[in-house]
């Protein structure tokens, strides 16, 4: 038989629980999908993978981080271990093991989804898969066959890897975090770099995401940024290993990783790069500059002692825009993701060009019921991160109660 329900909530990660958390709340009678496990994103993560931002960061609904390293950086196991004794705690109604492959709205007021456990129906459906889930790989095409091409999902770790180089192209947080671990096992490694953020680790004794969480940085709206495609922009270099450190190029060159321009593809047994190194190591330094003004704004309205801010070491460039290819064994992609709701199919006027949903605090504007949650840039720039998922999570959990009630 059919089952019914207020709502079904699409995902068990920290969006999809963190909504199940504040639908539990409001009485709504809903279940929770998840395809995998409880935190099958996580877990589908490299051996090394630990938090970028601190323990004390994860704010999930009414059972925040409770563990006694508040200042550390949890690694892959224990951000798992983590989710599954908030599912408990929380009491979530979660089905794993249940993959949605359709979502339909009906002629009437809900949804028929179709699962790879039968059909269910839904007054609201709440999609938390996540943003990112369609690779990204430029210039892939131009590539020989013989050489292995995988995506930072695909990546274990450097045992796995063939023998040989290995190219990595996308200098965001998890293309750094895993040339620095291919070079430190010993590979040669070259970066292909493109544009992204970066900031110390720790400025007067305070992490960074303590400064973003009160400068406002966390808190930039989607309606503010100066155009849609920003929100590509990665999150501020840094890493949570050894205790959370400084990571970035500059960082990755004095360790000896080969840092090259954006990746441009393969031409007679050479890689080709753009000679534009200069330039993104020079906007991620024109960012550190914004986010220190931040800072300065921050201490002065609040009357804090003055922040002595560094400033960043020069820069030198020693791309050369070419790589003889002939020691590669792989290419891995770390260039981000695009967005792909692939449950819901072709919906016009649900989604613009980048492949974003359209919606209002996360009720879509095309079709009545169906809301997001745990989307990049969502609403803020916190939205899918632990510590700010929390909030679009119960604003979201408002709209399909009210709903349920109309």
């Amino acid at each position: 038989m059919t089952e019914r329900f207020d709502a079904v909530v699409v995902g068990g990660g920290q969006a999809g629980l963190s909504t199940s958390c504040e639908l539990t709340r409001r009485g709504v009678d809903h279940v929770v999908l998840e395809r995998g496990a409880i935190g099958q994103t996580w877990r589908d993560l490299w051996e090394s993978f630990c938090l970028v931002t601190p323990n004390w960061s994860v704010q999930l609904p009414e059972h925040p981080y409770d563990g006694d390293d508040p200042d550390g950086f949890m690694p892959r196991d224990e951000i798992v271990r983590y989710l599954e004794r908030y599912a408990d705690a929380t009491h979530t109604p979660v089905r794993s093991g249940v993959e949605v492959t359709a979502v339909t709205a009906t002629d009437g007021d809900g949804f028929v989804l179709t699962t790879s456990d039968g059909e269910v129906r839904a007054r609201s459906v709440v999609v938390a898969t996540g943003t990112y889930a369609r690779s990204h790989r430029p210039h892939a095409d131009t590539l020989p066959p013989e050489l292995r091409q995988i995506d930072v999902r695909d990546y274990v770790s450097p045992t796995t890897l063939p023998d040989g180089a290995v190219l990595v192209v996308g200098s965001g947080q998890s293309g750094c975090q895993i040339a620095e671990e291919l070079h430190l096992s010993g590979r040669e490694v070259v970066l292909a770099c493109g544009r992204a953020p970066w900031f110390p680790r720790r400025l007067e004794g305070r992490d960074l995401v303590w400064w973003a969480a009160g400068n406002g940085f966390l808190d930039v709206a989607v309606d503010t940024l100066p155009t849609p495609r920003e929100r590509f922009t990665a999150n501020p270099l840094a890493t949570g290993h050894d205790g959370g450190r400084d990571l970035n190029l500059r960082t990755l060159a004095a360790t000896g990783v080969r840092l090259e321009g954006h990746f441009e593809g393969w031409e007679g047994g050479r890689f080709r790069f753009a000679r534009d190194l200069a330039d993104s190591v020079a906007w991620g330094d024109g960012r550190y500059a914004s986010f220190a003004d931040l800072i300065r704004t921050m201490v002065d309205r609040q009357g804090m002692d003055p922040v002595q801010i560094p400033e960043p070491e020069p820069f030198v460039d020693r791309s050369t825009g070419s790589v003889d290819a002939t020691s590669f064994g792989t290419v891995l992609f770390a260039g981000g993701f695009r967005p792909d709701f692939a449950c819901l199919g072709p919906r016009p006027g649900c989604f613009d060009d980048l492949g974003f949903p359209i919606h209002v605090d996360g009720q879509s504007a095309a079709i009545p019921g169906l809301f997001f949650v745990g989307v990049h840039f969502l609403r803020k720039r916190k939205s899918s991160i632990f510590y700010g998922v929390g909030e679009d999570a119960a604003i979201v959990a408002a709209g399909v109660a009210a709903r349920a009630r109309s």
